[in-house]
Protein backbone atom coordinates (compact mmCIF):
# COMPACT_ATOMS: atom_id res chain seq x y z
CA UNK A 1 0.00 0.00 0.00
CA UNK A 2 1.35 3.26 -0.99
CA UNK A 3 0.45 7.08 -1.34
CA UNK A 4 -0.12 8.24 -5.21
CA UNK A 5 -1.75 11.75 -6.28
CA UNK A 6 -0.38 13.53 -3.89
CA UNK A 7 -1.53 18.03 -3.76
CA UNK A 8 -0.50 20.77 -1.68
CA UNK A 9 -2.52 23.87 -1.79
CA UNK A 10 -0.88 26.82 -0.42
CA UNK A 11 1.47 25.09 1.93
CA UNK A 12 4.31 26.46 2.76
CA UNK A 13 5.95 27.83 -0.62
CA UNK A 14 4.02 25.39 -2.52
CA UNK A 15 1.39 27.30 -4.38
CA UNK A 16 -0.25 24.47 -6.47
CA UNK A 17 2.08 21.07 -6.33
CA UNK A 18 1.06 17.84 -7.26
CA UNK A 19 3.38 14.75 -7.45
CA UNK A 20 1.63 11.68 -9.29
CA UNK A 21 2.86 7.92 -10.08
CA UNK A 22 4.70 7.44 -7.19
CA UNK A 23 7.40 4.60 -6.54
CA UNK A 24 8.72 2.43 -3.66
CA UNK A 25 11.33 5.16 -3.28
CA UNK A 26 10.90 8.69 -4.36
CA UNK A 27 13.31 11.45 -4.47
CA UNK A 28 13.12 15.17 -3.88
CA UNK A 29 15.61 16.85 -5.14
CA UNK A 30 16.71 20.44 -5.25
CA UNK A 31 18.74 23.32 -3.67
CA UNK A 32 18.39 24.42 0.12
CA UNK A 33 15.32 25.99 1.18
CA UNK A 34 13.85 24.79 -2.61
CA UNK A 35 10.36 23.30 -0.45
CA UNK A 36 11.86 19.80 -0.85
CA UNK A 37 11.41 19.16 3.47
CA UNK A 38 7.81 21.19 2.60
CA UNK A 39 6.44 18.27 0.77
CA UNK A 40 7.78 15.28 3.25
CA UNK A 41 6.26 18.37 6.35
CA UNK A 42 3.41 17.87 4.13
CA UNK A 43 3.24 13.97 3.95
CA UNK A 44 3.38 13.90 7.52
CA UNK A 45 0.42 16.26 8.45
CA UNK A 46 -1.31 12.30 6.75
CA UNK A 47 -0.64 11.15 10.42
CA UNK A 48 -2.26 12.41 13.62
CA UNK A 49 0.42 14.98 15.35
CA UNK A 50 1.64 17.84 14.91
CA UNK A 51 4.18 16.95 11.55
CA UNK A 52 7.85 16.57 11.43
CA UNK A 53 8.98 20.18 12.50
CA UNK A 54 5.50 20.54 15.53
CA UNK A 55 5.12 23.60 13.66
CA UNK A 56 1.88 25.96 14.13
CA UNK A 57 -1.44 25.27 11.96
CA UNK A 58 -1.48 28.64 11.20
CA UNK A 59 2.49 28.61 10.45
CA UNK A 60 1.89 26.19 7.96
CA UNK A 61 0.04 28.49 5.44
CA UNK A 62 1.61 30.04 2.10
CA UNK A 63 2.99 33.61 2.93
CA UNK A 64 0.92 35.77 1.39
CA UNK A 65 -2.05 34.02 0.88
CA UNK A 66 -5.13 32.70 1.61
CA UNK A 67 -4.64 32.36 5.28
CA UNK A 68 -6.07 28.80 4.66
CA UNK A 69 -4.10 25.56 3.05
CA UNK A 70 -4.92 21.83 2.20
CA UNK A 71 -2.75 18.68 1.94
CA UNK A 72 -4.27 15.33 0.00
CA UNK A 73 -3.34 12.19 -1.14
CA UNK A 74 -4.84 8.82 -2.66
CA UNK A 75 -3.85 5.40 -0.74
CA UNK A 76 -4.06 2.80 -2.29
CA UNK A 77 -5.43 0.14 -0.15
CA UNK A 78 -6.93 -3.01 0.69
CA UNK A 79 -10.20 -3.50 -0.87
CA UNK A 80 -9.42 0.31 -2.94
CA UNK A 81 -8.53 3.49 -2.54
CA UNK A 82 -9.27 5.56 0.61
CA UNK A 83 -8.78 9.57 0.11
CA UNK A 84 -7.05 11.72 2.76
CA UNK A 85 -6.78 14.68 3.52
CA UNK A 86 -5.71 17.94 5.89
CA UNK A 87 -5.83 21.41 6.15
CA UNK A 88 -7.07 24.41 7.93
CA UNK A 89 -9.49 27.03 6.78
CA UNK A 90 -8.91 30.82 7.14
CA UNK A 91 -11.63 31.64 9.71
CA UNK A 92 -10.11 29.00 11.79
CA UNK A 93 -6.55 29.00 11.57
CA UNK A 94 -5.90 27.36 14.72
CA UNK A 95 -8.44 24.49 14.10
CA UNK A 96 -7.68 21.20 11.84
CA UNK A 97 -9.69 19.67 9.40
CA UNK A 98 -9.03 15.97 8.55
CA UNK A 99 -11.05 14.56 6.38
CA UNK A 100 -11.12 10.65 5.47
CA UNK A 101 -13.10 9.55 1.61
CA UNK A 102 -14.87 13.42 1.83
CA UNK A 103 -16.22 12.85 5.32
CA UNK A 104 -14.97 14.73 8.31
CA UNK A 105 -12.99 12.96 10.91
CA UNK A 106 -10.87 13.45 14.17
CA UNK A 107 -7.15 13.12 13.20
CA UNK A 108 -6.91 10.43 15.26
CA UNK A 109 -8.13 8.36 12.60
CA UNK A 110 -5.50 8.72 10.23
CA UNK A 111 -3.35 6.03 12.09
CA UNK A 112 -6.00 3.45 10.99
CA UNK A 113 -4.91 3.57 7.75
CA UNK A 114 -1.31 5.10 7.61
CA UNK A 115 2.07 4.99 9.57
CA UNK A 116 4.21 7.32 8.96
CA UNK A 117 8.09 7.41 10.36
CA UNK A 118 10.63 10.14 9.81
CA UNK A 119 14.37 11.51 10.37
CA UNK A 120 15.40 14.68 9.91
CA UNK A 121 18.40 17.13 10.03
CA UNK A 122 16.96 18.05 13.39
CA UNK A 123 16.71 15.14 15.06
CA UNK A 124 20.38 14.35 15.31
CA UNK A 125 20.77 16.20 18.52
CA UNK A 126 17.98 14.14 19.83
CA UNK A 127 20.17 11.98 22.32
CA UNK A 128 22.15 15.25 23.44
CA UNK A 129 18.84 16.73 24.30
CA UNK A 130 16.35 17.14 27.05
CA UNK A 131 14.42 13.84 27.62
CA UNK A 132 11.21 15.82 26.67
CA UNK A 133 12.05 15.69 22.74
CA UNK A 134 13.03 12.16 23.44
CA UNK A 135 9.63 11.16 25.34
CA UNK A 136 7.79 12.90 22.09
CA UNK A 137 9.93 11.10 20.09
CA UNK A 138 9.18 7.56 22.50
CA UNK A 139 5.44 8.71 21.85
CA UNK A 140 5.50 8.84 18.27
CA UNK A 141 6.73 5.42 17.75
CA UNK A 142 4.22 4.17 20.02
CA UNK A 143 1.57 5.76 18.37
CA UNK A 144 2.47 4.05 15.15
CA UNK A 145 1.64 0.51 16.62
CA UNK A 146 -1.18 1.62 19.46
CA UNK A 147 -3.62 4.52 17.60
CA UNK A 148 -5.33 4.83 21.07
CA UNK A 149 -2.29 6.08 22.45
CA UNK A 150 -2.96 9.48 21.95
CA UNK A 151 -5.95 9.65 23.52
CA UNK A 152 -4.41 8.43 26.73
CA UNK A 153 -1.57 11.15 26.03
CA UNK A 154 -3.79 13.84 25.95
CA UNK A 155 -6.12 12.51 28.73
CA UNK A 156 -2.85 12.55 30.91
CA UNK A 157 -1.67 16.15 29.57
CA UNK A 158 -5.20 17.49 30.50
CA UNK A 159 -5.08 15.65 34.22
CA UNK A 160 -1.71 17.16 34.69
CA UNK A 161 -1.88 20.50 33.78
CA UNK A 162 -4.93 20.71 36.32
CA UNK A 163 -3.14 19.25 39.07
CA UNK A 164 -0.10 21.40 38.48
CA UNK A 165 -3.03 24.52 38.64
CA UNK A 166 -4.54 23.11 42.15
CA UNK A 167 -1.07 22.74 43.58
CA UNK A 168 0.69 26.26 42.42
CA UNK A 169 -2.76 27.98 44.35
CA UNK A 170 -2.43 30.34 47.49
CA UNK A 171 -5.17 28.54 49.03
CA UNK A 172 -4.58 25.04 50.20
CA UNK A 173 -6.06 22.36 47.18
CA UNK A 174 -9.63 20.53 48.18
CA UNK A 175 -8.37 16.97 49.18
CA UNK A 176 -11.65 15.64 47.51
CA UNK A 177 -10.68 17.32 44.04
CA UNK A 178 -7.12 16.28 44.42
CA UNK A 179 -8.15 12.97 44.46
CA UNK A 180 -10.43 13.06 41.67
CA UNK A 181 -7.68 14.84 39.60
CA UNK A 182 -5.07 12.19 40.64
CA UNK A 183 -7.52 9.02 39.88
CA UNK A 184 -7.15 10.72 35.94
CA UNK A 185 -3.81 11.60 36.07
CA UNK A 186 -2.95 7.92 37.40
CA UNK A 187 -5.26 5.86 34.66
CA UNK A 188 -4.19 8.06 31.88
CA UNK A 189 -0.48 7.65 32.69
CA UNK A 190 -0.07 4.22 33.60
CA UNK A 191 -1.91 3.61 30.48
CA UNK A 192 0.92 5.91 28.55
CA UNK A 193 3.63 4.28 30.60
CA UNK A 194 3.11 0.79 29.83
CA UNK A 195 2.51 1.72 26.40
CA UNK A 196 5.99 3.22 26.49
CA UNK A 197 7.34 0.25 28.06
CA UNK A 198 5.88 -2.59 25.62
CA UNK A 199 7.23 -0.25 22.56
CA UNK A 200 11.06 -0.22 24.48
CA UNK A 201 10.91 -3.96 24.99
CA UNK A 202 9.78 -5.20 21.63
CA UNK A 203 12.40 -2.31 19.81
CA UNK A 204 15.52 -3.60 22.12
CA UNK A 205 14.58 -7.04 21.25
CA UNK A 206 14.08 -6.47 17.03
CA UNK A 207 17.72 -4.06 17.78
CA UNK A 208 19.60 -6.65 19.20
CA UNK A 209 19.00 -9.10 16.37
CA UNK A 210 20.91 -6.68 14.07
CA UNK A 211 24.65 -7.04 13.49
CA UNK A 212 26.86 -4.08 15.24
CA UNK A 213 27.89 -2.52 11.82
CA UNK A 214 27.78 -0.62 9.62
CA UNK A 215 25.34 1.03 11.31
CA UNK A 216 26.10 1.69 15.14
CA UNK A 217 23.65 -0.45 16.70
CA UNK A 218 21.57 1.11 20.45
CA UNK A 219 20.61 -0.84 23.10
CA UNK A 220 17.05 0.68 24.54
CA UNK A 221 15.86 0.79 28.03
CA UNK A 222 12.56 2.97 29.42
CA UNK A 223 13.66 5.23 31.84
CA UNK A 224 10.31 5.42 33.69
CA UNK A 225 9.54 8.82 35.89
CA UNK A 226 7.18 6.77 38.46
CA UNK A 227 5.09 3.50 39.15
CA UNK A 228 3.93 1.99 35.75
CA UNK A 229 1.24 0.62 37.87
CA UNK A 230 -2.30 3.05 38.18
CA UNK A 231 -3.41 2.18 41.67
CA UNK A 232 0.69 2.56 42.91
CA UNK A 233 1.18 6.01 40.89
CA UNK A 234 -2.07 6.53 42.43
CA UNK A 235 -0.61 6.43 45.52
CA UNK A 236 2.56 7.89 44.90
CA UNK A 237 1.37 11.38 43.72
CA UNK A 238 -1.25 11.35 46.80
CA UNK A 239 2.16 11.15 48.99
CA UNK A 240 3.70 13.34 47.28
CA UNK A 241 1.39 16.14 47.52
CA UNK A 242 3.36 18.35 50.06
CA UNK A 243 6.49 17.89 48.32
CA UNK A 244 4.77 18.54 44.76
CA UNK A 245 2.90 21.78 46.29
CA UNK A 246 6.52 23.13 47.26
CA UNK A 247 7.79 22.90 44.34
CA UNK A 248 4.29 23.84 42.46
CA UNK A 249 4.42 21.05 39.95
CA UNK A 250 4.24 17.05 39.78
CA UNK A 251 7.71 15.75 40.43
CA UNK A 252 6.78 11.71 39.79
CA UNK A 253 4.40 10.70 36.94
CA UNK A 254 4.74 9.30 32.98
CA UNK A 255 5.40 13.26 32.12
CA UNK A 256 9.10 12.56 33.50
CA UNK A 257 10.26 9.31 31.59
CA UNK A 258 13.45 9.42 29.49
CA UNK A 259 14.12 6.97 27.09
CA UNK A 260 17.37 5.59 28.11
CA UNK A 261 20.05 4.86 24.80
CA UNK A 262 23.31 2.97 24.52
CA UNK A 263 25.52 2.11 21.87
CA UNK A 264 25.73 -1.76 21.98
CA UNK A 265 29.75 -3.26 21.87
CA UNK A 266 30.98 -0.13 23.55
CA UNK A 267 28.37 0.02 27.05
CA UNK A 268 28.86 4.33 26.06
CA UNK A 269 25.64 6.17 26.41
CA UNK A 270 24.64 7.57 23.19
CA UNK A 271 24.85 11.29 24.07
CA UNK A 272 29.05 10.51 24.63
CA UNK A 273 28.78 9.50 21.13
CA UNK A 274 30.36 11.25 18.19
CA UNK A 275 27.57 12.70 15.70
CA UNK A 276 28.28 10.09 13.31
CA UNK A 277 27.30 7.46 15.73
CA UNK A 278 24.07 9.15 17.07
CA UNK A 279 22.92 9.43 13.69
CA UNK A 280 23.83 5.50 12.57
CA UNK A 281 21.81 4.51 15.97
CA UNK A 282 18.87 6.72 15.29
CA UNK A 283 18.30 5.32 11.33
CA UNK A 284 18.77 1.71 13.00
CA UNK A 285 16.24 2.78 15.53
CA UNK A 286 14.06 4.15 13.00
CA UNK A 287 14.09 1.13 10.83
CA UNK A 288 14.03 -1.40 13.35
CA UNK A 289 10.77 0.14 14.09
CA UNK A 290 9.59 0.09 10.67
CA UNK A 291 10.20 -3.55 10.71
CA UNK A 292 7.63 -3.71 13.90
CA UNK A 293 5.16 -2.93 12.30
CA UNK A 294 2.21 -5.15 10.22
CA UNK A 295 -0.87 -5.18 9.41
CA UNK A 296 -3.36 -3.87 6.97
CA UNK A 297 -2.44 0.19 6.66
CA UNK A 298 0.59 1.62 4.81
CA UNK A 299 3.49 1.95 5.56
CA UNK A 300 5.70 5.47 5.02
CA UNK A 301 9.31 6.65 5.88
CA UNK A 302 10.15 10.43 5.27
CA UNK A 303 14.13 11.08 5.23
CA UNK A 304 15.47 14.28 5.46
CA UNK A 305 19.02 14.95 4.13
CA UNK A 306 19.96 11.57 5.45
CA UNK A 307 21.88 9.28 2.51
CA UNK A 308 24.46 12.80 1.84
CA UNK A 309 25.59 12.20 5.47
CA UNK A 310 26.69 8.51 5.22
CA UNK A 311 29.94 7.05 3.67
CA UNK A 312 29.20 4.98 0.39
CA UNK A 313 29.26 1.80 2.36
CA UNK A 314 26.97 2.84 4.82
CA UNK A 315 24.91 4.44 2.11
CA UNK A 316 23.98 1.49 0.59
CA UNK A 317 23.58 -0.58 3.62
CA UNK A 318 20.41 1.82 3.68
CA UNK A 319 18.97 1.44 0.93
CA UNK A 320 19.55 -2.37 1.14
CA UNK A 321 17.36 -2.41 4.49
CA UNK A 322 15.07 -0.08 2.84
CA UNK A 323 14.54 -2.60 0.02
CA UNK A 324 13.88 -5.27 2.45
CA UNK A 325 11.43 -3.06 4.39
CA UNK A 326 7.77 -2.90 3.47
CA UNK A 327 7.46 0.83 3.68
CA UNK A 328 7.08 3.39 0.65
CA UNK A 329 10.25 5.40 1.24
CA UNK A 330 10.50 9.41 0.53
CA UNK A 331 14.39 10.74 0.19
CA UNK A 332 15.51 14.45 -0.16
CA UNK A 333 18.78 15.61 -1.53
CA UNK A 334 20.43 18.60 -3.08
CA UNK A 335 21.84 16.61 -5.87
CA UNK A 336 20.91 12.94 -7.45
CA UNK A 337 24.53 11.30 -6.96
CA UNK A 338 24.10 9.95 -3.32
CA UNK A 339 21.26 7.78 -4.32
CA UNK A 340 22.77 6.43 -7.97
CA UNK A 341 21.89 2.84 -6.38
CA UNK A 342 18.00 3.48 -5.96
CA UNK A 343 17.91 6.14 -9.15
CA UNK A 344 16.89 3.51 -11.27
CA UNK A 345 13.34 1.93 -9.15
CA UNK A 346 12.80 5.54 -8.12
CA UNK A 347 10.54 8.07 -8.64
CA UNK A 348 12.36 11.33 -9.17
CA UNK A 349 10.98 15.13 -8.92
CA UNK A 350 13.20 18.43 -9.12
CA UNK A 351 12.05 21.18 -6.84
CA UNK A 352 12.46 24.78 -6.91
CA UNK A 353 11.41 27.76 -5.89
CA UNK A 354 8.40 25.88 -4.25
CA UNK A 355 7.56 23.82 -7.63
CA UNK A 356 7.82 20.48 -8.84
CA UNK A 357 8.44 18.83 -12.12
CA UNK A 358 8.82 14.81 -12.45
CA UNK A 359 12.46 13.56 -13.72
CA UNK A 360 11.92 10.38 -13.98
Amino acid sequence: MALDRILLANFRNHRDTALHGTARFNLLVGENGAGKTNVLEAISLLAPGRGLRRASLAGMALQPGPGSFAVSAALAAVGGTVQLGTGIAAERPGRRIVQINGAEAPALRLAEWLSIGWLTPAMDRLFAEGAGARRRFLDRLVLALEPTHARSAARLETALRERNRLLAEAAEPDPAWLDAIEAQLAEAGAAVAQARARLVARLDAALAQLPEAPFARPALAYAAGGPQDQTELATALAEGRRRDRAAQRTLIGPHRDDLAVTMAGKGQTAAECSTGEQKAMLIALTLAHAGLLDGDWARLLLLDEVAAHLDPVRREALFERLREGAAQVWLTGTELAPFAAIANEAAVWRVSGGEVERVS
